[in-house]
């Protein structure tokens, strides 16, 4: 199964790192509450992607070694494989976001309340509840 795309899930205690997605009609889930990462380049692998995209959307460099990761089938290209990257940011890290252009804005969300939320990605909500055991 080919690979499509990769997130992260990024915490700080019982915090999640989001984004408010852009409200634009044309893309999935418009205006819903996502998690960093994307669409992955041309032999691309799913870390580098994972990364490539935290590095865009806010301005974080992390190192490979300190993300761990588990593939799904992906939601929007069925028949593809989408993978969802665990790790965990520091309060200075976090001081450092400097959000770009893609998307509404950012917070720290509690992860109870991103796992709840209507606006939330559905999928990414049963996902993150899966890989943080809640």
């Amino acid at each position: 199964m080919s690979f499509c795309g990769a997130k992260l899930v990024l915490t700080l205690g019982q915090d999640l790192l989001t984004c408010l997605r852009d409200d634009y009609d044309w893309i999935p889930f418009p205006a819903h509450w996502d998690l960093p990462g994307g669409g992955a380049e041309p032999g691309e692998a799913p870390a580098d992607c994972a990364l490539r995209e935290l590095e865009e959307e806010f301005g974080l460099r992390l190192d490979p070694n300190r993300i761990t990761g588990t593939a799904f089938p992906s939601i929007t290209q069925p028949g593809h494989q989408s993978w969802l990257f665990r790790g965990h940011l520091t309060a200075a890290e976090i001081a450092a976001i400097r959000f770009g252009d893609e998307g509404q804005k950012w917070r720290m969300m509690p992860v109870a309340e991103f796992v709840a939320h209507p606006r939330a990605v559905p999928h990414f909500r049963d996902r993150v509840a899966r890989m943080l055991a809640l």
